[in-house]
């Protein structure tokens, strides 16, 4: 049992956060890839909501959202 809230497992594979993680402003996150999306040029809500929906898609493909189950 651990008595932090963060720690890592003793394999070294997983790090586990039960506290707060601050990223400090300048700091960088690697290896959660996204692909690229350009702006979004919608004119009409349709295409806003189509372009919204690309993103999420995007954001579910690289891991960062979980899909609805």
């Amino acid at each position: 049992m651990y008595s932090t809230k963060n720690y890592g497992d003793h394999e070294g594979d997983r790090m586990v956060i039960g506290g707060e993680l601050l990223i400090e402003e300048g700091a960088k996150v690697t290896g959660l890839a996204a692909e690229f999306l350009p702006d979004s040029e919608a004119t009409t809500i349709l295409g806003l909501v189509a372009d919204f929906n690309q993103l999420l898609a995007a954001l579910r493909t690289a891991g960062l959202m979980e899909s609805q189950q």
